[in-house]
């Protein structure tokens, strides 16, 4: 195996000042007091990558027990539940994406969905004005957490026993893990919004600022954790959890019921598939719309000969960024729950279809989205979110993203419970027209109903060549998570990138309204100019776009796996 790792910032220097707790007896074939990131390796029997890398071992240590990729992704967002709190969760909702070792795709959708007091206008004021705090911030913004039942329903496909699979997560829970430098300055950032939606002050809130090398001890948590473990996902849905859920969103005027959460279902669902120059592109159907729109925007790039353009030219990036604005003008217009609201997803994807839509494509100027509107349909669908990418060598490959939505969630950690819940519902359209926090707006597609589950951004993805894995992809971002996921693909498919390379260098993003280019820092200065002069606007600079996480099949059927140099991220295997 062939690693390249970092330390944990500051961590050397803080050993010695910040003594961790003494160790009981542990299960763990890792410490958590004391770890690395490792950004990249090649391995040749699994591979897990993820947002923390504690996270990511204990994925590789049920690998290393027997288990598959599935076994290991459950592990893996298990633990993140813990140790990336931001994100990882019980109390949100996510979608996986999986090739089986007999050939076999399939796509969970886990959304959280609508309580059943959910109505239409539900964030609308007396004068029918949208009130973005209660649809983003505190208990009125929690959907119906699914996470749990996507665990259950997706261990059908694994061949541990779940009490092994959440074992690590408890005792990162119990006995705590060490926090990095960047954990610490999330979490002070939080304190303000902690003690405001909270009606009991959970273990987060700390009147000394958290600092690196502080451990984090989650007790509440752990023994959710443990109800789970014993009960299933009935230690979740019912019984004591569910009361602690139904009590804190009864102390803070939100609307999760006993009811809601025992009938939550995880579905199986169709995987969304199309074919590219040979590959199969395998993604997730609705509600997540990061399926249909990278078909809408490979497709629409097919015949460009953008290879040949060549990665970060103007010609390359002014191209994406036209078709990003098409697919995203379609997402605003016909995208939502197809179990709620008849999505045209034949049609969206149909290539006479997207042919049409770059009619009015100008290589040598910007398309205004003034005068982009969502296609006429031919008569005849975090940016806190957190991504993991597992591999196996007996042909299982799992892409599986999860979400609280904003950073931390609605801000509200269950009391007694010890997680956060969800802040889903702003990604409904609260009412036409008005942005949701990541600035999509939408239409009745995506509107509030008692049941319904809102229209995502994520993107779990698989490339199948020759009917077997050979990537895994995926990432946080909001409404940028479908254009990275694109991106990342033409960087590897198209301009034959190293998979460091593919994630690392500077992303963009457009998405119809705002109508601006948002571009990471590092972005060529040269094509922005070019871009400017064609008539594009742009967006203040940001530090970070998206969290990739990749895993790709090496030609000797090694797999290499990179994490994403933004964040903690950490790749692991053996």
């Amino acid at each position: 195996m062939v690693k390249y790792s970092i330390a944990i910032a500051g961590m050397l220097s803080l050993l010695s000042a910040c003594k961790p707790p003494q160790k009981s007896a542990s299960s763990l074939d890792f410490d958590p007091y004391h770890y690395t990131v490792n950004k990249k390796l090649e391995a040749e029997n699994g591979a897990v990558v993820s947002a923390h890398p504690l996270a990511s071992k204990a994925g590789v240590s049920i690998l290393k027990s027997g288990g598959n990729a599935v076994d290991a992704a459950i592990a893996t967002q298990l633990a993140l539940a813990v140790v990336y709190p931001n994100a990882g969760n019980l109390g949100g909702g996510g979608f996986m994406v999986a090739r089986l070792s007999n050939g076999e795709t399939v796509s969970l959708d886990y959304r959280e969905m609508a309580p059943g007091s959910a109505h239409r206008d539900m964030y609308l004021d007396a004068a029918g004005n949208a009130d973005l705090e209660k649809s983003q911030l505190g208990h009125l913004s929690s959907g119906v957490p699914g996470t749990v039942a996507g665990l259950f329903a997706s261990h059908q496909y694994a061949k541990l026993p779940f009490e092994k699979l959440i074992q690590p997560a408890i005792e990162l829970a119990e006995k705590g893990f060490i926090i990095s430098a960047s954990e610490a300055r999330s979490l002070n950032s939080l304190q303000a919004d902690l003690k405001k939606y909270n009606s009991e002050m959970p273990v987060f809130v700390k009147t000394i600022p958290w600092k690196a090398g502080d451990t984090l001890v989650q007790k509440d948590l752990a023994s959710t954790l443990r109800r789970i473990q014993k009960k299933g996902a009935a230690g979740f849905y019912e019984g004591e959890t569910a009361k602690l859920i139904v009590e804190e969103m009864k102390r803070g005027k939100g609307i999760i019921s006993l009811d809601d959460l025992k009938n939550y279902k995880a579905i199986y669902r169709t995987p969304h598939s199309f074919d590219y120059k040979g590959y199969k592109i395998v993604g997730m159907p609705m509600p997540s719309s990061g399926g249909l729109l990278v078909n809408q925007m490979m497709k629409m790039i097919e015949d460009k000969n953008i290879a040949a353009m060549g990665f970060h030219s103007v010609q390359a990036i002014q191209l994406m960024t036209e078709v990003e604005r098409r697919a995203f003008a379609d997402r605003a217009e016909y995208m939502g729950d197809a179990d709620y609201y008849k999505v045209p997803v034949k049609m969206l994807s149909n290539e006479v279809y997207l042919q049409t839509r770059m009619k009015n494509y100008d290589p040598a100027k910007a398309t205004p989205s003034s005068i982009i509107k969502p296609g006429e349909l031919l008569r005849a669908e975090s940016e806190e979110t957190t991504h993991l990418s597992v591999i196996d060598k007996e042909g299982n490959a799992v892409a599986v993203t999860t979400t609280l939505n904003n950073s931390y969630g609605s801000r509200t950690v269950v009391g007694g419970a010890g997680f956060f819940m969800n802040d889903e519902m702003d990604d409904f359209s609260i009412k036409p027209g008005v942005p949701n926090m990541y600035g999509a707006v939408g239409g009745e597609a995506n509107a509030i109903k008692a049941g319904k589950r809102m229209l995502s951004s994520m993107t779990p993805t698989l490339v199948l060549k020759d009917g077997k894995p050979y990537i895994v992809v995926g990432t946080p971002g909001g409404t940028t998570i479908p254009t990275q996921v694109f991106q990342t693909l033409v960087n590897l498919l198209e301009f034959n990138m190293s998979t460091e390379d593919a994630v690392y260098k500077p992303k963009f993003h457009h998405q119809w309204l705002p109508d601006e280019v948002m571009i990471e820092k590092g972005f060529p200065v040269a094509v922005k100019e070019a871009m400017q002069k064609m008539g594009y606007s742009f967006s203040r600079e940001r530090g970070g776009i998206g969290r990739t996480e990749c895993i790709r099949v090496l030609p000797n059927g090694k797999f290499e796996a990179v994490a994403d140099n933004r964040g903690d991220d950490a790749a692991e295997g053996y």
